[in-house]
């Protein structure tokens, strides 16, 4: 679910991993939500060393703009509060 770096897409990150059974519910629950304001970008964190490492068992993790907006189940306010902050489409 990756989209190429774009000046006029903003992405929100899931730290996520296959079989995740918190992970799926989380991601299916934000991308309606999301949908059309920001891109969602899904990371596995056992693809790489350093994300499993530092998000091991903390995960679903959502992170915007380099912070850490929810964890473990979806934040709507704190989903809806940013998409306010979001210049209209």
């Amino acid at each position: 679910m990756s989209v190429p770096d774009s000046d006029e897409h903003r992405r929100m990150i899931v730290y996520s991993r296959p079989g995740c059974h918190l992970c799926e519910l989380l991601i299916d629950e934000l991308m309606p939500l999301i949908r059309g304001r920001l891109v969602l970008e899904v990371r596995d964190i056992d693809s790489r060393p350093e994300w499993k490492l530092k998000y091991g068992l903390l995960i679903p993790l959502v992170e915007y703009e380099g912070a850490t907006v929810c964890q473990y189940q979806l934040d709507s306010v704190a989903i809806r509060a940013i998409l306010e902050g979001l210049p209209a489409s």
